[in-house]
């Protein structure tokens, strides 16, 4: 289905000025007209039995003023019209020319536009004109195509990552299975060996697909439940799951917890709690420790974890919320799916939340959450 394109903003901003300069035009010769009239009809009256000459024509003398009057409108009316003709074309001509050069950068804007796909995000308009309203705008689109860019670059890099990660546990079933079949001394001890290894490389892949998932649900997108929440509740939560984990390597645990009521969705707020405390096991060291604190103030809900662990740069810690960054470094845990944090992160912003990290002198990590105690 095709529309029909009415005139160009050229043609109309071109008729719109012409129309105001020939109304104007029109009002001032009417004006010329009536006032031309009126005072050279106010000349003084002449007694009647006389007659006088005007335009070659022998007039008498008590009608002079009506005469004269007649014959200076009529000039008006001539020259007036010429003038009128001369106003109205130039004042097109200007409009037209002068709408062209300011709608030049709407048309550099317009055709960068049509140019651009997803692999020529990179162009700019680049406007270096006067900084009115029309550099405003091309300010404007040149920051979105900035965060177009960043946002296809992104999700590539996400996706490149993402197969990657799944494809790991894919090849590892593939080789058992291939290696298993081949041989043909396989025994049970062999079979349960190797779906041992398959169920694991399987778990890995489902949680994989379960944080996958989690992320798409709250990455922009907003919450469908909002109850109230005890961030201290979900730590508790939280810990019993990651515990198992933590006592093998004997990570000490430290826990200062006060009420800290938010509101939110119960399930997410303890997924956030769930990940904080698992990356603060599976990144620490044997032996080390976990410090864990939630607070309150009358606008924000407090949710701080500390652990001890390797030492990060302080120049990367922003990576950390990027998916399948661990530690700074890509796919380089041995467990885990590397979307922990990118998980926090995107859970935190969906209730306006606020989520910063920083590094620990000594080695380790601190993340702090700040949530709305209204919503």
């Amino acid at each position: 289905m095709t529309t029909r394109r009415g005139p160009g903003l050229r043609v109309r901003i071109t008729l719109l000025a012409t129309g105001l300069a020939a109304a104007v035009s029109a009002m001032l010769l009417w004006l010329g007209w009536l006032l031309v009239g009126n005072v050279v009809g106010a000349v003084p009256t002449l007694p009647g039995d006389t007659t006088v000459v005007v335009g070659g024509k022998q007039v008498d003398a008590s009608a002079l003023g009506a005469v004269m009057r007649d014959d200076a409108r009529e000039r008006i009316l001539a020259s007036g019209a010429i003038a009128f003709g001369c106003v109205v074309v130039a004042a097109a001509l200007l409009s037209w020319t002068l709408t062209g050069r300011i709608l030049r950068p709407l048309r550099e804007i317009t055709g960068t536009a049509r140019r651009l796909s997803a692999e020529s995000l990179s162009e700019r308009i680049a406007y270096d004109g006067p900084r009115d309203e029309l550099a405003e705008l091309a300010d404007t689109f040149d920051g979105m195509l900035a965060r177009l860019q960043a946002a296809f670059d992104s999700q590539r890099r996400f996706v490149a990552n993402a197969s990657h990660e799944l494809r790991t546990p894919l090849s590892v079933i593939r080789t058992e299975l291939d290696v298993t079949l081949t041989d043909p001394d396989a025994d049970a001890a062999e079979l349960r060996r190797m779906a041992g290894v398959v169920r694991a490389a399987t778990l890995r892949s489902s949680q994989l697909v379960e944080a996958l998932l989690l992320l798409a649900r709250t990455d922009g997108i907003g919450l469908a439940t909002r109850e109230p929440v005890d961030l201290a509740s979900t730590v508790a939560a939280a810990w019993h799951g990651v515990k198992a984990e933590a006592e093998p390597r004997g990570i000490t645990p430290s826990f200062h917890v006060a009420p800290a009521p938010a509101v939110g969705d119960p399930s997410l707020l303890e997924r956030v709690a769930g990940n904080l405390l698992e990356n603060a096991v599976r990144h620490n060291v044997d032996g080390g420790w976990i410090d864990v604190r939630t607070s309150a103030t009358p606008e924000w809900a407090t949710l701080r974890v500390s652990s001890s662990g390797a030492h990060i740069d302080a120049g990367r810690v922003g990576e950390l919320f990027e998916p399948f960054r661990r530690g700074g470094v890509d796919r380089t845990a041995r467990t885990g799916s590397g979307l922990g944090l990118s998980i926090v992160r995107a859970v935190v912003l969906a209730h306006h939340g606020q989520v910063t990290a920083t590094p620990i002198p000594d080695g380790g990590l601190s993340v702090t959450v700040h949530l709305p105690v209204k919503p």
